[in-house]
C-alpha cells in the first residue's frame, strides 16, 4: 500500500493527475520567434543589399582610376594612348616600358570587361566605362552606366 505521502504528490486534491512540465518551447514560442526574426530580416536586408551595389560601385570607380593612371603613364612613355586596353600589359610600340598593370587587365565587379576607345569625350583624351549591372549601354539605378571622368 502506498504511502500517504507519494500519493499527495501524483494526484491534486480533486484526483487529476498533476505533470511536471518538461524543459523546451512550445510550438508557438518557435513560431512566435521566426515571425519576429523574419520582421527583422525583412527590416535589415534591403539596408545590406544597396550597400552590396554601391559598394560595387566604388570598386569599379577605383579600378577605372588604376586603369587610368596606367594609360597616363603609357602615353608619357609612348607619346599616345594605346589601342586597346591589353597593350598596357604586352606592346611592341617603340618607347614601350610596361607592364603597366600589374596583373591583366580586371574585369569589372559584374564580371564584364571595362569599355575602352581611344576618342574621348568632353575634351578628354580617352573614354572609359563600365555598363555596371547591366553589362548593355544605359540603364537607371543600379544598371547605370558608370563613367570615368
Amino acid at each position: 500500500m502506498e504511502s500517504e505521502f507519494f500519493r499527495s504528490r501524483a494526484h491534486h486534491r480533486d484526483g487529476r493527475r498533476h505533470r511536471r512540465r518538461i524543459g523546451g518551447f512550445t510550438l508557438i514560442e518557435i513560431m512566435i520567434v521566426i515571425v519576429i526574426m523574419g520582421l527583422l530580416i525583412s527590416l535589415v536586408a534591403p539596408a545590406m543589399f544597396s550597400k552590396v551595389s554601391s559598394s560595387q560601385r566604388k570598386t569599379a570607380m577605383a579600378q577605372m582610376q588604376m586603369i587610368s593612371t596606367a594609360l597616363d603613364t603609357y602615353r608619357l612613355d609612348v607619346g599616345g594612348y594605346p589601342d586597346k586596353l591589353e597593350e598596357l600589359r604586352r606592346s611592341d610600340r617603340p618607347g614601350w616600358d610596361g607592364p603597366y598593370m600589374p596583373r591583366d587587365i580586371p574585369d569589372d565587379p559584374w564580371g564584364n570587361p571595362y569599355v575602352y576607345s581611344v576618342t574621348g569625350e568632353r575634351d578628354s583624351p580617352y573614354a572609359l566605362r563600365s555598363y555596371a549591372a547591366g553589362g548593355q549601354p544605359g540603364g537607371e539605378e543600379d544598371e547605370e552606366d558608370i563613367v570615368f571622368q
